[in-house]
């Protein structure tokens, strides 16, 4: 995810000070790491220096002073050309659970049995999102991403499951001759 054009997005909707573009992140994109403090201020000092934003104003209103940053024309247009590109599939996903089980084969370990330990903490992690997605009062914005993340658990189970049933072929493939 592009933070620079997430920030020029939530900038899209009128001008703001760095506090609020990081709560209206967190709030729009609740499954995603939240924004650190730092990483917004730093952004928009790039879209800054890069033409894309620009300051329109500082206020304390009773307290700290607070910058406001609105986008340009020129941010503008790069906001809508990075929203029109279809983002490309991956040729390879690179995947730390697939390492995971080389690794154990490599070293002796095991590799059935790390990927029954994977299998229980992604089932885990579809039970917490199951749950966030019935509470009362859940947003769509939530749901949504919740089933997104749900949809890519279950096509890591799935994996895991031909992966588990192909180790013998695997382990002889990764030890060699």
């Amino acid at each position: 995810m592009s933070t620079r054009h997430i920030l020029l997005g939530l900038l899209a909707t009128g001008p703001s000070h760095g506090y609020d573009l990081k709560r209206r992140h967190d709030e729009r994109f609740p499954q995603a790491r939240p924004l650190a403090y730092g990483q917004v201020y730093t952004t928009l000092q790039r879209l800054v220096r890069d033409g894309l934003a620009e300051i329109d104003g500082t206020d304390s209103d009773g307290g700290p002073e607070r910058t406001t940053y609105r986008s340009t024309d020129e941010g503008t247009r790069e906001l809508s050309r990075w929203a029109a590109q279809t983002a490309p599939p991956a040729p390879f996903v690179a995947n730390e659970i697939f390492a995971k089980v080389v690794v154990a084969i490599l070293s002796g370990g095991d590799p059935a049995g790390y990927l029954s330990a994977q299998r229980a903490a992604h089932m885990e992690r579809m039970r917490e999102l199951t749950a966030l997605k019935a509470a009362p009062g859940t947003d769509l914005a939530t749901v949504l991403s919740a089933d997104y993340a749900l949809n890519h658990l279950d096509a890591d189970l799935r994996w895991m499951t031909t992966t588990a049933a192909r180790l013998t072929t695997l382990t002889a493939e990764v030890e060699g001759p």
